[in-house]
Protein backbone atom coordinates (compact mmCIF):
# COMPACT_ATOMS: atom_id res chain seq x y z
CA UNK A 1 0.00 0.00 0.00
CA UNK A 2 1.58 3.15 -0.86
CA UNK A 3 1.62 5.50 1.91
CA UNK A 4 2.39 8.83 0.07
CA UNK A 5 1.79 10.79 -2.95
CA UNK A 6 3.76 10.11 -6.22
CA UNK A 7 5.70 11.99 -8.32
CA UNK A 8 7.30 12.47 -12.04
CA UNK A 9 10.83 13.43 -11.86
CA UNK A 10 11.27 17.02 -13.44
CA UNK A 11 14.26 18.29 -14.91
CA UNK A 12 15.35 22.19 -15.03
CA UNK A 13 17.41 23.16 -17.56
CA UNK A 14 20.03 25.21 -16.09
CA UNK A 15 22.74 27.74 -17.44
CA UNK A 16 25.55 25.18 -16.62
CA UNK A 17 23.94 22.03 -15.82
CA UNK A 18 20.39 20.31 -15.90
CA UNK A 19 18.74 19.80 -12.71
CA UNK A 20 16.25 16.94 -11.56
CA UNK A 21 14.17 17.60 -8.80
CA UNK A 22 11.89 14.35 -7.29
CA UNK A 23 9.57 15.91 -5.77
CA UNK A 24 7.44 19.65 -6.39
CA UNK A 25 9.86 22.63 -6.69
CA UNK A 26 9.50 25.68 -4.89
CA UNK A 27 9.97 29.02 -6.45
CA UNK A 28 10.34 31.96 -4.22
CA UNK A 29 8.80 35.28 -5.48
CA UNK A 30 10.95 38.23 -5.11
CA UNK A 31 9.07 41.20 -6.53
CA UNK A 32 11.40 44.31 -6.64
CA UNK A 33 8.29 47.05 -7.40
CA UNK A 34 6.34 49.49 -5.65
CA UNK A 35 3.42 48.32 -6.37
CA UNK A 36 3.03 44.33 -6.41
CA UNK A 37 -0.01 43.40 -4.63
CA UNK A 38 1.46 41.44 -1.87
CA UNK A 39 4.81 43.13 -0.66
CA UNK A 40 5.08 46.11 -2.85
CA UNK A 41 7.81 48.48 -2.02
CA UNK A 42 9.30 46.17 0.30
CA UNK A 43 12.20 45.31 -1.54
CA UNK A 44 13.77 48.26 -4.22
CA UNK A 45 17.60 48.28 -3.12
CA UNK A 46 20.18 46.01 -3.77
CA UNK A 47 20.55 45.20 -0.02
CA UNK A 48 16.75 44.24 0.91
CA UNK A 49 16.83 42.29 -2.63
CA UNK A 50 19.77 40.14 -1.77
CA UNK A 51 19.01 39.84 1.61
CA UNK A 52 15.14 38.66 0.83
CA UNK A 53 16.67 36.19 -2.06
CA UNK A 54 18.68 35.05 0.89
CA UNK A 55 15.53 34.53 3.31
CA UNK A 56 13.94 32.77 0.44
CA UNK A 57 16.52 29.94 0.00
CA UNK A 58 17.05 29.46 3.70
CA UNK A 59 13.20 28.66 4.07
CA UNK A 60 13.93 26.40 1.02
CA UNK A 61 12.92 27.88 -1.99
CA UNK A 62 14.86 25.67 -5.18
CA UNK A 63 14.34 28.82 -7.68
CA UNK A 64 14.11 32.55 -6.94
CA UNK A 65 11.47 34.42 -9.62
CA UNK A 66 11.83 37.58 -9.82
CA UNK A 67 9.80 40.26 -11.15
CA UNK A 68 10.27 44.33 -11.48
CA UNK A 69 6.81 45.02 -13.11
CA UNK A 70 3.57 44.60 -11.39
CA UNK A 71 0.70 42.39 -12.92
CA UNK A 72 -1.61 42.93 -10.43
CA UNK A 73 -5.03 43.25 -11.53
CA UNK A 74 -5.55 46.98 -13.19
CA UNK A 75 -1.86 47.65 -13.23
CA UNK A 76 0.29 48.79 -16.26
CA UNK A 77 3.37 47.06 -17.60
CA UNK A 78 6.49 48.93 -18.17
CA UNK A 79 7.64 49.76 -21.42
CA UNK A 80 10.22 47.01 -22.63
CA UNK A 81 13.34 49.23 -22.05
CA UNK A 82 12.79 50.55 -19.20
CA UNK A 83 11.80 47.23 -17.48
CA UNK A 84 15.06 45.38 -19.03
CA UNK A 85 17.03 48.33 -17.57
CA UNK A 86 15.62 47.80 -13.99
CA UNK A 87 15.60 43.80 -14.49
CA UNK A 88 19.05 42.89 -16.03
CA UNK A 89 21.00 44.73 -12.98
CA UNK A 90 19.55 42.73 -10.36
CA UNK A 91 19.59 39.55 -12.30
CA UNK A 92 23.73 40.47 -12.17
CA UNK A 93 23.24 41.22 -8.68
CA UNK A 94 21.94 38.15 -7.26
CA UNK A 95 24.02 36.05 -9.81
CA UNK A 96 27.05 37.61 -7.71
CA UNK A 97 25.67 37.57 -4.27
CA UNK A 98 23.88 34.30 -3.91
CA UNK A 99 25.54 30.74 -3.86
CA UNK A 100 26.75 30.03 -7.74
CA UNK A 101 23.92 26.82 -8.27
CA UNK A 102 20.92 29.02 -7.58
CA UNK A 103 18.36 28.82 -10.28
CA UNK A 104 17.24 32.37 -11.03
CA UNK A 105 13.95 33.14 -13.13
CA UNK A 106 12.20 36.62 -14.07
CA UNK A 107 9.30 37.08 -14.59
CA UNK A 108 8.60 39.48 -17.79
CA UNK A 109 6.08 39.22 -20.81
CA UNK A 110 8.88 41.31 -23.48
CA UNK A 111 11.81 39.52 -25.48
CA UNK A 112 14.10 42.31 -24.82
CA UNK A 113 14.37 41.84 -20.90
CA UNK A 114 14.21 38.24 -21.39
CA UNK A 115 17.09 38.53 -23.25
CA UNK A 116 18.93 41.02 -21.37
CA UNK A 117 18.32 39.05 -17.70
CA UNK A 118 19.50 35.77 -19.50
CA UNK A 119 23.04 37.43 -21.12
CA UNK A 120 22.97 38.68 -16.99
CA UNK A 121 22.53 35.40 -15.60
CA UNK A 122 18.83 34.07 -15.81
CA UNK A 123 17.76 30.45 -16.23
CA UNK A 124 14.38 30.83 -16.45
CA UNK A 125 11.79 33.13 -18.25
CA UNK A 126 8.55 33.18 -16.74
CA UNK A 127 5.65 34.92 -18.98
CA UNK A 128 2.22 35.78 -17.75
CA UNK A 129 1.32 36.70 -21.59
CA UNK A 130 2.07 33.37 -23.18
CA UNK A 131 3.85 35.36 -26.04
CA UNK A 132 0.63 37.74 -26.32
CA UNK A 133 2.23 40.33 -25.63
CA UNK A 134 5.21 40.26 -27.86
CA UNK A 135 5.36 38.71 -31.17
CA UNK A 136 9.34 38.49 -30.64
CA UNK A 137 9.05 36.58 -27.41
CA UNK A 138 8.52 32.41 -28.38
CA UNK A 139 11.68 33.16 -31.21
CA UNK A 140 13.83 35.22 -28.59
CA UNK A 141 13.19 32.17 -26.01
CA UNK A 142 14.06 29.14 -28.33
CA UNK A 143 17.26 31.12 -29.48
CA UNK A 144 18.28 31.60 -25.69
CA UNK A 145 17.49 27.77 -25.05
CA UNK A 146 16.09 28.73 -21.59
CA UNK A 147 13.67 26.87 -19.31
CA UNK A 148 10.39 28.77 -20.39
CA UNK A 149 7.09 28.92 -18.11
CA UNK A 150 3.96 29.44 -20.21
CA UNK A 151 0.63 31.08 -18.60
CA UNK A 152 -2.19 31.51 -19.82
CA UNK A 153 -4.11 34.80 -19.45
CA UNK A 154 -6.31 36.71 -21.35
CA UNK A 155 -6.43 40.87 -21.74
CA UNK A 156 -3.36 42.98 -20.25
CA UNK A 157 -3.69 43.32 -16.51
CA UNK A 158 -5.23 46.56 -17.24
CA UNK A 159 -8.01 44.60 -18.97
CA UNK A 160 -7.92 41.10 -17.94
CA UNK A 161 -10.91 40.89 -15.68
CA UNK A 162 -13.25 42.82 -17.80
CA UNK A 163 -16.34 40.49 -18.37
CA UNK A 164 -15.47 39.32 -21.97
CA UNK A 165 -12.43 38.53 -20.57
CA UNK A 166 -13.62 35.62 -18.21
CA UNK A 167 -16.35 34.34 -20.28
CA UNK A 168 -15.37 30.79 -21.08
CA UNK A 169 -17.53 27.75 -22.70
CA UNK A 170 -15.34 24.80 -20.56
CA UNK A 171 -12.75 26.36 -18.60
CA UNK A 172 -10.23 23.45 -18.94
CA UNK A 173 -11.48 22.69 -22.44
CA UNK A 174 -10.89 26.67 -23.09
CA UNK A 175 -6.80 26.48 -21.42
CA UNK A 176 -6.39 23.19 -22.80
CA UNK A 177 -7.03 24.53 -26.47
CA UNK A 178 -4.70 27.58 -25.77
CA UNK A 179 -2.18 25.71 -23.94
CA UNK A 180 -2.09 23.10 -27.72
CA UNK A 181 -1.85 26.09 -29.96
CA UNK A 182 1.14 27.93 -28.25
CA UNK A 183 2.85 24.48 -27.66
CA UNK A 184 2.58 23.87 -31.02
CA UNK A 185 4.09 27.33 -32.05
CA UNK A 186 6.91 26.71 -29.49
CA UNK A 187 7.66 23.25 -31.10
CA UNK A 188 8.13 24.32 -34.24
CA UNK A 189 10.27 26.95 -32.89
CA UNK A 190 11.80 23.56 -31.63
CA UNK A 191 11.84 24.45 -28.00
CA UNK A 192 10.55 21.75 -25.34
CA UNK A 193 11.45 22.87 -22.36
CA UNK A 194 8.19 24.21 -21.59
CA UNK A 195 6.04 24.49 -18.09
CA UNK A 196 2.92 25.37 -17.80
CA UNK A 197 0.39 27.63 -15.62
CA UNK A 198 -3.34 27.71 -15.89
CA UNK A 199 -2.96 31.66 -14.41
CA UNK A 200 -4.89 31.69 -11.40
CA UNK A 201 -6.29 35.22 -10.96
CA UNK A 202 -5.69 36.25 -14.62
CA UNK A 203 -8.62 36.65 -16.85
CA UNK A 204 -10.53 34.44 -13.58
CA UNK A 205 -13.62 34.72 -11.56
CA UNK A 206 -12.79 33.90 -7.85
CA UNK A 207 -15.36 30.68 -8.83
CA UNK A 208 -13.26 30.07 -11.77
CA UNK A 209 -10.13 29.63 -10.51
CA UNK A 210 -11.52 26.99 -7.93
CA UNK A 211 -12.66 25.54 -10.97
CA UNK A 212 -9.33 25.14 -12.22
CA UNK A 213 -7.67 24.22 -8.90
CA UNK A 214 -10.82 21.25 -8.68
CA UNK A 215 -10.16 19.96 -12.05
CA UNK A 216 -6.44 20.29 -12.36
CA UNK A 217 -5.71 16.55 -12.71
CA UNK A 218 -8.13 16.78 -16.11
CA UNK A 219 -5.27 19.60 -17.13
CA UNK A 220 -2.42 17.63 -16.31
CA UNK A 221 -3.39 14.65 -18.11
CA UNK A 222 -3.51 16.57 -21.45
CA UNK A 223 0.05 17.50 -20.96
CA UNK A 224 1.97 14.79 -19.40
CA UNK A 225 5.66 16.20 -20.98
CA UNK A 226 4.79 19.79 -19.92
CA UNK A 227 5.00 20.40 -15.99
CA UNK A 228 2.49 22.14 -14.28
CA UNK A 229 2.96 25.42 -12.28
CA UNK A 230 0.30 26.58 -9.98
CA UNK A 231 0.50 30.80 -8.53
CA UNK A 232 -1.67 30.38 -6.01
CA UNK A 233 -0.25 32.45 -3.01
CA UNK A 234 -1.66 34.81 -1.26
CA UNK A 235 -4.69 35.70 -3.59
CA UNK A 236 -7.55 37.41 -3.86
CA UNK A 237 -9.14 33.98 -4.62
CA UNK A 238 -8.42 33.07 -0.70
CA UNK A 239 -9.67 36.38 0.84
CA UNK A 240 -12.30 36.50 -1.25
CA UNK A 241 -13.86 32.85 -0.54
CA UNK A 242 -13.17 33.55 2.97
CA UNK A 243 -15.39 36.82 3.05
CA UNK A 244 -17.60 34.83 0.77
CA UNK A 245 -18.36 32.07 3.54
CA UNK A 246 -18.27 34.80 6.68
CA UNK A 247 -15.31 32.94 7.91
CA UNK A 248 -13.69 34.58 11.23
CA UNK A 249 -10.56 36.21 10.55
CA UNK A 250 -7.62 34.40 12.48
CA UNK A 251 -7.13 37.76 14.09
CA UNK A 252 -4.90 35.48 16.70
CA UNK A 253 -2.74 33.52 14.46
CA UNK A 254 0.90 33.64 13.90
CA UNK A 255 0.21 33.57 10.15
CA UNK A 256 -2.26 35.54 7.94
CA UNK A 257 -5.30 33.79 6.78
CA UNK A 258 -4.12 34.29 3.10
CA UNK A 259 -0.58 32.30 4.30
CA UNK A 260 -2.77 29.34 5.76
CA UNK A 261 -5.21 29.40 2.98
CA UNK A 262 -2.19 29.65 0.64
CA UNK A 263 -0.73 26.61 2.25
CA UNK A 264 -4.14 24.63 1.62
CA UNK A 265 -4.58 24.87 -1.77
CA UNK A 266 -1.18 24.14 -3.05
CA UNK A 267 -1.05 21.26 -0.91
CA UNK A 268 -4.48 19.89 -2.38
CA UNK A 269 -2.34 21.02 -6.14
CA UNK A 270 0.38 18.86 -5.41
CA UNK A 271 -1.33 16.18 -4.23
CA UNK A 272 -3.28 16.05 -7.64
CA UNK A 273 -0.08 16.54 -9.41
CA UNK A 274 1.28 20.16 -9.67
CA UNK A 275 5.15 19.99 -10.02
CA UNK A 276 5.98 23.75 -9.04
CA UNK A 277 5.07 26.07 -6.56
CA UNK A 278 5.28 30.12 -6.83
CA UNK A 279 4.91 31.25 -3.58
CA UNK A 280 5.91 34.11 -1.09
CA UNK A 281 6.88 31.90 1.75
CA UNK A 282 8.74 28.99 0.85
CA UNK A 283 9.03 26.97 4.30
CA UNK A 284 5.01 26.46 4.25
CA UNK A 285 5.25 24.55 0.79
CA UNK A 286 8.54 22.79 2.12
CA UNK A 287 6.38 21.28 4.36
CA UNK A 288 3.67 20.33 2.75
CA UNK A 289 6.19 18.47 0.37
CA UNK A 290 7.88 17.19 3.15
CA UNK A 291 4.49 15.33 4.57
CA UNK A 292 3.28 14.15 1.32
CA UNK A 293 6.61 13.12 -0.51
CA UNK A 294 8.60 11.58 2.80
CA UNK A 295 10.54 9.58 0.30
CA UNK A 296 12.15 13.19 -1.10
Amino acid sequence: METSVQFHPISVLGRNKQYTFNRPVVMGILNATADSFYDGGRYTTPDTIVAHALELLDQGADIIDLGVVSSRPGAALLPPQEEADRLAPLVSLLRNQLPPDTLISVDTCYSLPAAKAVEAGADIVNDISGGQFDPQMFSTIASLKVQYILMHTRGTPLTMQLPENTRYNDIINDLATYFESKLNQLERLRLNNVWLDPGFGFAKTVDQNYEILLRLPELIHRFPNNPMLVALSNKSMITKRLSLLNIPSGKDSPLPDSELGTLALNTLAIRDGASLLRVHTPRLSRLAIQLLFPQS
